[in-house]
């Protein structure tokens, strides 16, 4: 059995784009996977809290000395890194917000980062923990950004996920979406194909 972590960032919920290109992705993946399980996790509809210093301070917070309140941050975090140690395939969704990344997946990975659980320092520099398996990122944009110094995204996600050790990260770019009615349909369409040849 496949097991598939899909996961979903737009503010439009089921109507965004990026969303509707990753549930063409698991579609096109059933099809080539049937047995395969989705484990949903939508970062808007359940958003994770920011990080202050109190959760900081549970994430940090030695297991014989937790009260029940950091505990609980504890659990909701290896919950997540259970989840993606269980996937096969991670497919996210990925709209891009004001240059960056969606704030609520931040938080994700912020409660993905745990020094000694999810990576670990060495004398050689970071060693991820969370073990390799494949990412596929549908990334939406207004504009155009692929390739050039104002995608901020593409590094940052790729960066994340290599230093928690998943390495076999790819992205599909569906840009240009807000330019004009045929660059939309243009760039939906490419992404769509492209879907349909990766989930193969």
């Amino acid at each position: 059995m496949t097991t598939i972590l899909r996961l979903t960032t737009s503010l439009f919920a089921d109507a965004g784009n990026s969303t509707k290109l990753v549930d063409s992705f698991i579609d096109n993946l059933y099809h080539s996977h049937p047995d395969s399980h989705v484990i949903e996790r939508d970062l808007v509809k359940s958003p994770l809290p920011h990080l202050d210093g109190v959760r900081v301070g549970a994430l940090f917070s030695a297991p014989e000395s937790r009260t029940a309140d950091q505990q609980a941050v504890i659990d909701e975090s290896d919950a997540l890194i259970a989840e993606i140690k269980a996937a096969d395939i991670i497919v996210l969704g990925l709209p891009m917000y004001n240059f960056g990344i969606p704030s609520q997946l931040k938080s994700y990975f912020d409660h993905l980062a745990r020094a000694g659980v999810t990576f670990r320092y060495t004398a050689e520099g970071p060693v991820g923990l969370v073990g390799d398996r494949k990412v596929y990122v549908l990334a939406t944009r207004g504009g155009y950004y692929q390739g050039t110094p104002r995608d901020s995204q593409t590094p940052y996600v790729r960066d994340f996920l290599n230093f928690i050790g998943i390495q076999n990260v790819e992205f599909i770019y569906a840009e240009g979406l807000n330019v004009n009615p045929e660059a939309k349909e243009k760039a939906l369409a490419q992404a769509t194909a492209e879907i349909k040849r990766l989930a193969a």
